[in-house]
């Protein structure tokens, strides 16, 4: 049994395999023995529970999962790795690997074959940085049974996914994922955490899908319309951003905004959830 944290292990399991670390793939793995059991503490993970992963690696957060978890399901792009994870998870009967770009999966169709019989499902993963946002909104927009997303992400991205919706911070995604989830950060993780170390710090977030949204929008597609438009030239007011976003002139988009009670000059990040649906809802009219 390897010890899956420990350097001199990884470096061995890594020259078994006549692995080397992709850049293109975003490959960092975990060398600090105290991350993956706390995020799966976080998960808040039983026997009861089916997990879904995603870029399992060599299965250092794998192993704390199906240790806590009835059943986990990875999702796995290099082609190189099934091998080793057959390797390093041979002690757990509780894992299934399913070899593809999660981005261009059906999730739909994943999870009736691999999660049949699921009330509820939690993602629990170390993402690499330059998916993080379409993953995130893959899974929330494809009408899944999740419970929870419980995430490894660089500290920037971390940061401006749980900022309130209406400060500084906040962005179009931030809008984007507060309509689905609450998300909330837990705790940071330091590069010199990671095998190689990456130029930045990461943190762990979680965030718990809404059983309803926290706002009434009649036209969903509209609605993240606006959103998108509005932050389209965030330091820009709204209102040049929402007209060549809307592709309205920009005299009918200050009309619109001061009807809502908004001054021409307000910025993006100043709007909160209801702005956003009031203006959608006035678009509908």
């Amino acid at each position: 049994m390897y010890n899956l944290w420990d350097i001199d292990d990884i470096k061995l399991i890594l020259k078994k395999h006549g692995f080397s670390f992709s850049k293109a793939l975003g490959q960092n793995f975990i060398v600090d023995g105290g991350i993956c059991p706390a995020i799966a503490r976080e998960a808040a993970l039983s026997k009861e529970d089916y997990v879904l992963e995603i870029g399992p690696g060599i299965g250092v957060l794998t192993a704390e999962l199906c240790a806590r978890a009835g059943k986990v399901v990875a999702v796995e792009l290099d082609k190189r790795l099934p091998e080793i994870l057959a390797d390093t998870l041979a002690d757990f009967d509780n894992f299934e690997l399913v070899e593809g770009d999660i981005l261009k999966l059906d999730l739909v169709q994943l999870f009736a074959e691999h999660f049949s019989g699921a009330r509820k499902v939690k993602v629990c993963a170390n993402l690499p940085y330059y998916i993080t946002s379409p993953v995130i909104m893959a899974l929330l927009e494809s009408d899944l049974p999740l419970e929870s997303i419980t995430v490894m992400v660089q500290k920037e991205a971390g940061e401006r996914l749980c900022a309130a919706v209406g400060t500084k911070q906040a962005g179009a995604v931030t809008a984007a994922v507060n309509y689905y989830a609450q998300a909330k950060e837990l705790f940071f993780v330091p590069k010199e955490s990671f095998l190689p170390s990456p130029k930045v710090d990461s943190e762990v977030i979680q965030l718990q899908v809404r059983e309803a949204p926290p706002v009434a929008v009649a036209d969903e597609t509209l609605f993240f319309k606006v959103i998108k438009a509005a932050f389209l030239q965030r330091r820009k007011a709204a209102a040049n951003s929402l007209s060549a976003g809307l592709g309205m002139p920009k005299a009918e988009v200050i009309a619109m905004l001061e009807s809502l009670g908004f001054e021409p000059s307000i910025r993006a990040e100043k709007f909160t959830m209801e702005d956003f649906a009031s203006i959608t809802a006035y678009l509908q009219q």
